[in-house]
């Protein structure tokens, strides 16, 4: 579906124009943010709570679990009900939940806010897009967008700096109230420059019919039940054993809430929020398993990575922060390049070396150790990590969006998204069980090492199996034109959240 113009369309250059886009870009910036930094707080805001590992867990697929199985549904709460409007209800709801975060005395309440917060990220993330797909010039809409994802990345790329510091300076606590200050500049942008636009097809019989399938609250929440069932059981069974009854009707329930949204979806045909015909395509089906492979691994990493320089290595959350900034640089320097070779060439080479580099980078990181120099031990890991995943990123995009029709191009992408951040969600939740990581083990540097170590072979191994799939299942889309971007998506292409 292409995206209404307006009675009256932006263009890049004018007032109404650059507040729209800044308003887009820090909302947008701020769930990116939130999605990084909190990995480099882990060690702090654990020390200061008592947290164990599952409270750790917690913090992050909170906010994960929210996001992977809601974003869908608030690109549709726009389209129905005003993008401006619904965008900016997410950006009250996040950063109220932000300041809740900050405030936070103890894990509960910490992890509590944490969804709420991923839950107005959901919210505020496709609208972010979604108001410049809908208001701007469609000759000024492509450039908008590509201002959107630059200067989004950029900020993705800073929040680990900046948070670092944050929290060596004052305090964990802050990585949470910087939303704050950002928020007002968004709020007072958005009331004064961004035009409110729905989709207006939705009276029509096929519009009502896309309405339906973008607007499947029962769909939504079995897919939530299903990812917070066995995510709840990964995490808890360490503490209470596989055959505690907890865990047990945990996984029950996350299991048979997922045959249950797989029969819904399938009933609804067409009209689903996720057509199951979409899977019809190999090629579709291949790249989702890919795309939760992948970023299981990048999660795994981060999560790991973070806490082990700090709480072993002993450096600063602002110098763990450093270290991680290489592989987001490359990634915004070089997607552009890398998606343009894909385009030559076919996908299946960037795919399959680009995660085989990527798991050399993590096995060189294992050798990292107490008085580990950064230029020497760090950056070569870092870099050939970042070097891989740039190589992965926006040929997954491309080809995602290549393997299905035009009309299910925005359907298609914003279920990568969520597939993407389903694999984080269950390697953060798993990782720690396959390593033996548990209750306080990540203040122990003995137990943190040997967790470290393991979970960048499980992270290489991976890796390397995604490799193997892109190498024998993948091959290059059928040529098309170019999709438009529907305007309830959100493109895979964004930095690793």
């Amino acid at each position: 579906m292409t995206a209404p113009v307006p009675a009256s369309p932006l263009r890049m250059g004018t007032t109404a124009g650059r507040g729209t886009l800044l308003a887009a870009v820090l909302a947008s910036g701020m769930v990116f943010l939130d999605g990084t930094v909190v990995n480099v707080a882990l060690p702090k805001l654990g020390q200061d709570l008592g947290a164990n590992v599952a409270d750790l867990q917690w913090t992050i697929n909170g906010y994960l679990l929210m996001l992977a199985a809601f974003v869908l549904l608030g690109g549709a709460l726009g389209d129905r009900f005003g993008r401006r409007r619904i965008f900016l209800i997410g950006v009250v709801w996040f950063t109220a939940a932000s300041v809740l975060c900050g405030l936070a005395q103890d894990t509960g309440m910490l992890i509590a806010a944490r969804f709420l917060q991923g839950a107005g990220g959901a919210l505020l993330t496709p609208g972010s897009l979604s108001v410049l797909q809908a208001s701007f010039h469609p000759d000024d809409r492509g450039r908008a967008i590509g201002a959107w994802a630059g200067l989004s990345g950029v900020s993705t790329a800073l929040g680990p700096f900046i948070g670092g510091w944050l929290i060596d300076t004052l305090s964990w606590r802050w990585i949470f109230f910087l939303n704050l200050p950002i928020a007002v500049l968004v709020l007072l942008a958005a009331l004064r420059w961004v035009p409110e636009s729905r989709d207006e097809s939705a009276s029509r019989t096929e519009g009502r019919d896309r309405a339906r399938r973008r607007f499947d609250v029962a769909g939504a929440l079995l897919g939530a039940l299903a990812l917070a069932g066995v995510t709840y059981a990964l995490i808890d069974a360490p503490a209470r054993g596989f055959d505690s009854a907890e865990v047990l009707i945990a996984a029950v329930v996350g299991v048979l809430s997922a045959v249950a949204f797989v029969l819904l979806e399938r009933r609804r045909g067409d009209a689903a929020m996720l057509p199951t015909g979409l899977f019809s395509s190999r090629l579709f089906s291949v790249l989702n398993l890919f795309t939760v492979v992948v970023y299981a691994a990048l999660s795994g990493f981060t999560f790991f990575f973070a806490v082990y320089l700090q709480n072993v290595v002993g450096w600063s959350a602002f110098r763990t922060g450093i270290a991680l900034l290489p592989m987001t640089l490359l990634l915004l320097v070089g997607s552009a390049r890398a998606g343009a070779l894909s385009a030559r060439i076919g996908p299946r080479l960037p795919l399959a070396i680009g995660p085989v580099i990527a798991a050399v980078g993590l096995l060189l990181l294992r050798g990292v150790g107490p008085g580990a120099s950064y230029w020497r031990d760090v950056l070569p890991g870092v870099l050939l990590f970042g070097i891989g995943l740039t190589l992965v990123v926006a040929p997954l995009t491309a080809s995602v969006l290549a393997a299905v029709q035009d009309r299910f191009s925005g359907v298609a992408s914003g279920f990568n998204n969520a597939a993407s951040r389903a694999g984080g969600l269950l390697a953060v939740a798993a990782l720690p069980l396959l390593v033996g990581l548990s209750g306080a083990g990540y203040e122990q540097k003995a137990d943190l090492t040997d967790a470290f170590r393991g979970a960048m072979k499980w992270c290489a191994g991976l890796l390397v199996a995604g490799a193997v799939l892109a190498l024998v299942l993948v091959h290059r889309p059928p040529r098309k034109a170019p999709p438009s971007q529907p305007c309830h998506s959100l493109p895979v292409a964004t930095p690793p959240k």
